[in-house]
């Protein structure tokens, strides 16, 4: 019996008790399309190696013994002659992929530049208390369907960037300390199209700063966001904002690209980064106190959760 009572198929662990010492060798065994739930046991350990799930691999569930516990580590960057993309230390394509317990890092360091800890394009995945810690572009939800629940994600500039459409709920969203003159963006959603039923919407989370940036909040700027292409949306509800995020909330992303096309809104957050006075004046951005405002955007309307969460044990919220 594994974890949580959940009965593995196939065990990783580095000192060589399992069926193999890496979390790619688990995967290999998991036949294409398979419709049942293949688990896989990563006992705790670091393991540093990229991990790719392939999208004809479907229904796979990594399983750690806790954040911070099973550690997987990369350090590909675009400095290091890697795209965005395939810098990733985990890659996910398989539909119905679950990871619970356990982190993702990128360690290429801030000078490194996009270095993805995370990439998912994984319709109907789901991350439960995971880590994901980086530097710039550390969480890359890059499409489809997913919800994120109880993580914790660190990073500076476009740190959860994607076009998928994705609930990140009771979380922690942790900014650090970036090189001088960078500015931390938490969000750079990347809708391309207003037909497109992409973006994030980001609930009950603490939104604040990590060890490193706590007193240097003066030092590097935090934002909510910025407009990554011309249709970008974010929606921050119910959140602690603390004192790191700035008073105008959100940052351009090149001179008045996407101000009047983006979609950004902000519904019932509190803290002292959540005030209201001095926030950005564009077409784009609204606060609001009416839920109805943005119903659209919860677990249930947004990624249609009620039908398809429940068969996956994780918590979750389904409204307000």
């Amino acid at each position: 019996m594994g974890p949580g009572g959940v009965t593995p198929d196939v065990v990783v662990a580095a000192d060589g008790t399992g069926n193999y010492t890496t979390g790619g060798g688990g995967e290999r065994r998991r036949r294409r399309r398979a419709r049942r739930r293949y688990v896989i046991y990563v006992k705790k350990g670091v393991y540093v190696e990229n991990v790719e799930i392939k999208k004809k691999k479907w229904m796979i569930m990594l399983i750690g013994d806790g954040m911070d516990q099973t550690v997987i580590s990369g350090n590909r960057s675009v400095a290091g002659n890697w795209t965005t993309y395939r810098s990733a230390t985990v890659g996910i394509s398989g539909r119905g992929f679950i990871a619970r317990d356990l982190t993702i890092e990128n360690t290429a360091g801030p000078s490194n530049h996009q270095a993805v800890a995370l990439r998912s394009d994984s319709d109907l995945s789901v991350y439960y208390r995971c880590a994901f810690r980086g530097y710039q572009d550390t969480l890359y939800p890059h499409s489809l369907r997913q919800f994120y629940r109880d993580c914790v994600i660190t990073g500076t500039v476009d740190f959860i960037f994607g076009n998928a459409a994705a609930v990140i709920q009771n979380s922690k969203i942790l900014a650090r300390l970036a090189l001088p003159n960078q500015k931390n963006t938490i969000t750079a959603q990347g809708r391309k199209d207003p037909n497109q039923n992409t973006g994030f919407a980001i609930q009950s989370c603490n939104i604040t700063a990590d060890a490193d940036l706590i007193k240097n909040v003066n030092q590097t700027y935090t934002y909510l966001g910025r407009p990554w292409k011309e249709y970008s949306r974010t929606i921050v509800m119910q959140s602690y904002l603390g004192n790191a995020i700035r008073p105008e909330g959100w940052l351009p992303f090149q001179d008045d690209f996407a101000l009047n096309t983006s979609s950004y809104v902000e519904y019932m957050n509190y803290g002292p980064g959540s005030g209201l006075a001095n926030r950005v004046k564009w077409p784009g951005y609204h606060a609001t106190n009416s839920s109805a405002d943005v119903a659209n955007f919860t677990v249930a309307q947004f990624i249609k959760g009620d039908t398809w969460l429940p068969s996956t044990g994780v918590k979750y919220t389904a409204g307000f």
